[in-house]
C-alpha cells in the first residue's frame, strides 16, 4: 500500500466519537529494560514525528452507532512494534472492554515484537493471548482490520486471534516480515488477498467502505436471541414427490433454487464468514455468515447443492461455535450429494472435519435450525443438521446413501436404483413419518 494512514487517522476513518481511555504508567530507564544503546533517542525521535507516545492507541468509540473498543496501531512509532507499555495499553483496553461487556475492535499495523526490549517485548504476546482469552470467556466479540503491514506477533494474536478478520486491500499480512523471510518466498503469499484465498481472513474490505462494514458486522454480532430461527419458505416445487425416485431427480434438478436463492430471500442483508483458519476455505461448497431476518440476527450455513470440501465443515463448525458463544441462532442448509471424497479430501482431512462439524452442532447451547432444500447425501450431508428441528422443502431428499450406490453395494444391477430409491424411504413425507424431519415447509403466504 502506497500510504500507511496514522492511528488518529484511522479512528478517524472509522469511528463516530473516540474517547481515549487512560492509560497504565509505566516507569522504566531511559533506554528501556535491555539498557539498548540509543533505544531512548530513538523513542523520542518516533514521539516528535508521530505525537504519540507509544505503538497503540486505544479508547472507546462508536461505529455506525455501535460502542466498542478500538486499538489502532501507530506503525510510524517504532514500526508499531509491541513493547511492555504496549502489553499495558492492551491488557488495560481489554480490561476495560470485558468490565463494560463492550465488543474489541483491532486496527492492526505492526512489525512485531520490539527487539531493543528482547524477550520482555515477546512476551508481551501472551498477555494479549490472556486478555483476549478473557475476552472470549466473557462471550465478548473480537473483530480485527489488517492494515499495512500486519506481520509477526500482532498477526499470530490480535489478527488472527480475532472472530472476525478483515483487511484492506494489497496489505501485507504475514508471520514473517518482509526482512526475516526466506529470499526465495513468494512475495504475494504474504498479502491480505492470500490470506482471504487461505481461510485465514473473512474478506477484503477497500478504506472507503471500512465504516459501514465494521459496522455492519459490529450491530449483527451483537444481538443475541434466545429463540430458534423460524425455517425459510419453499421456493421451489410444492407438490410431494410420488416417488423415491421422484424426489431425487427433482432435487438434483439444475432448475431447482439453491443456497444463495434461499439466503437472499431469507435475509434483508448479510455478511460472509470465509475460511477454516486451517488454511482452506469452501467458497462453492458451504456459505458460512450472519445475516438480519425479521429485525434479529441470525447465523447460517449452507451447502450449495456441491460435494462439501473439508474446509467447508470446519469453516461451518467455526460459525456454529463463534454463534454459540455470541448467543446468535443458527440456521442451516442442507443440499450436497455428500462429502467429497476424492484423495486430496482425505489428504485435507476430511473425517476429522465432519466429527469436528457434528461435534459443533452436538454441543451447541443456541437454537439450531435445519432446511434440507436439496439433496441430502449420507453422512456429509447429516453433519451440519439440526437434531429435532430439521424441516424439509417439498423438492428434496435425505438418505443414508446414494439410491445408485445403495444398489451397487447391494451388488443389484443399475437399473434398479429406482425401485431402491423407494425402498430407502427418501422423500419428505417418508422422513417426516419416520421422525427424521419435523414437517415439510411450504411456501410463503401458503
Amino acid at each position: 500500500m502506497a500510504e500507511r494512514p496514522s492511528a488518529r487517522e484511522v479512528l478517524a476513518l472509522v469511528t463516530d466519537t473516540f474517547r481515549e481511555l487512560p492509560y497504565p504508567e509505566r516507569q522504566s530507564a531511559p533506554d528501556g529494560p535491555l539498557g539498548w544503546p540509543g533505544y531512548g533517542e530513538a523513542r523520542s525521535r518516533a514521539a516528535a514525528r508521530t505525537g504519540e507516545d507509544e505503538s497503540v492507541v486505544c479508547g472507546v468509540a462508536d461505529v455506525e452507532g455501535v460502542r466498542a473498543v478500538l486499538i489502532a496501531f501507530e506503525f510510524g512509532f517504532l514500526g508499531g512494534s509491541l513493547g511492555e507499555g504496549t502489553g499495558d495499553r492492551l491488557e488495560a483496553a481489554y480490561a476495560h472492554a470485558v468490565a463494560h461487556r463492550l465488543p474489541l475492535v483491532s486496527l492492526v499495523a505492526t512489525g512485531g515484537s520490539r527487539m531493543q526490549e528482547g524477550m520482555l517485548a515477546l512476551t508481551q504476546l501472551q498477555r494479549v493471548a490472556r486478555a483476549s482469552a478473557r475476552a472470549r470467556e466473557a462471550r465478548l466479540l473480537q473483530t480485527a482490520v489488517l492494515r499495512d503491514p500486519t506481520t509477526g506477533g500482532g498477526w499470530a494474536t490480535l489478527g488472527a486471534g480475532a472472530d472476525v478478520v478483515l483487511a484492506l486491500p494489497g496489505a501485507q499480512v504475514g508471520f514473517a516480515g518482509s526482512r526475516v523471510r526466506p529470499p526465495d518466498a513468494d512475495p504475494t503469499a504474504y498479502t491480505a488477498e492470500a490470506q482471504v484465498a487461505a481461510g485465514a481472513a473473512d474478506a477484503l474490505v477497500p478504506p472507503e467502505e471500512l465504516r459501514t462494514t465494521l459496522g455492519r458486522w459490529l450491530r449483527l454480532l451483537t444481538r443475541p436471541s434466545a429463540d430458534p430461527a423460524p425455517p425459510p419458505h419453499a421456493l421451489g416445487d410444492r407438490d410431494l414427490p410420488a416417488t423415491g425416485w421422484g424426489a431425487v431427480r427433482r432435487a438434483r434438478a439444475p432448475s431447482r433454487p439453491r443456497a444463495a436463492a434461499y439466503l437472499d430471500a431469507y435475509f434483508t442483508s448479510r455478511v460472509q464468514l470465509s475460511g477454516d483458519r486451517c488454511g482452506g476455505a469452501d467458497p462453492d461448497g458451504m456459505l458460512c455468515g450472519f445475516g438480519d431476518h425479521a429485525g434479529r440476527t441470525v447465523a447460517y450455513a449452507a451447502q450449495t447443492g456441491t460435494a462439501t470440501r473439508p474446509a467447508g465443515y470446519r469453516t461451518a463448525a467455526r460459525l456454529i461455535r463463534l454463534a454459540d458463544r455470541l448467543g446468535i441462532p443458527v440456521l442451516t442448509l442442507v443440499d450436497t450429494p455428500g462429502a467429497a471424497g476424492d484423495a486430496e479430501a482425505e489428504r485435507q482431512g476430511a473425517g476429522a472435519a465432519i466429527a469436528d462439524l457434528f461435534a459443533a452442532v452436538a454441543a451447541a447451547r443456541t437454537p439450531l435450525t435445519t432446511l434440507v432444500i436439496g439433496e441430502g447425501g449420507s453422512g456429509g450431508a447429516l453433519a451440519p443438521a439440526a437434531p429435532g428441528n430439521t424441516w424439509a422443502a417439498p423438492d428434496s431428499y435425505f438418505s443414508v446413501i446414494a439410491p445408485e450406490l445403495a444398489a451397487a453395494i447391494l451388488k443389484r444391477p443399475a437399473s434398479e436404483a429406482e425401485s431402491t430409491a423407494d425402498a430407502l424411504r427418501v422423500r419428505p413425507q417418508d422422513l417426516v413419518e419416520l421422525g427424521v424431519v419435523r414437517g415439510i415447509v411450504g411456501p410463503e403466504g401458503a
